[in-house]
């Protein structure tokens, strides 16, 4: 892993961006890397949401926003027309977008960016795994695929215990949400 790697999300109201943002943090600092995750509202985001991590083998001095980030995770690929995800991304990090727009669709609204494309269709992952639309944990399980924060074993062990806090009044979803995860790590793919 490099020194410091930071990841911008983009996502709407809902869709879970923000709590895949916190659980990724959640997961980094439990495997022993230091961590921020923090969401940013903004009226003129028309519901959408954006939202931030920055993990290291270090500590993180930095305390802003994040402009040129190495990592992109687009949650709902309606804001690649309205949003300019790819804004600061390096080129040689990655975007991740939810997505079933073909590749050609993809290439020519991210025309400008000469970077790593990974796609993945979290719909069809979340229905498969959970039956209903959560787009949070595929994405959350594509981003630690793409960028290699921690190994599969170590993400999946620790999100069981995470899952087991976060819905230990609901135990009946936490094995849906694990099967998410698990199809997901294998579902994301690279755009050639």
């Amino acid at each position: 892993m490099k020194d410091l790697i930071e990841i911008r999300w983009h996502g709407r109201g809902g869709q879970g961006a923000k709590t895949a943002s916190l659980l990724l943090a959640d997961a980094a600092f439990n495997t022993g890397k230091y961590i921020q995750g923090f969401p940013e509202y903004g009226p003129e985001r028309m519901g959408a949401i954006t939202a931030y991590n920055r993990i290291s083998d270090n500590p993180i001095r930095i305390h802003s926003n994040i402009y040129e980030p190495d990592y992109v995770v687009v949650v709902d690929d309606t804001l690649l027309e309205t949003v300019n995800v790819t804004a600061g991304l390096k080129q040689d990090g990655a975007i991740i977008i939810n997505t079933t727009k073909s590749e050609e669709e993809i290439k020519r609204v991210l025309s400008n960016y000469k970077g790593n494309i990974y796609t993945i269709d979290a719909r069809k992952v979340s229905l498969e795994t959970l039956g209903k639309y959560f787009p949070n944990t595929p994405m959350l399980a594509a981003i630690v695929k793409v960028s290699e924060i921690m190994n599969d074993d170590d993400f999946l062990e620790d999100m069981k215990g995470s899952f087991a806090h976060k819905f230990a009044k609901k135990p009946e979803v936490i094995e849906g949400n694990m099967k998410a995860l698990e199809l997901a790590l294998h579902e994301v793919s690279k755009i050639q």
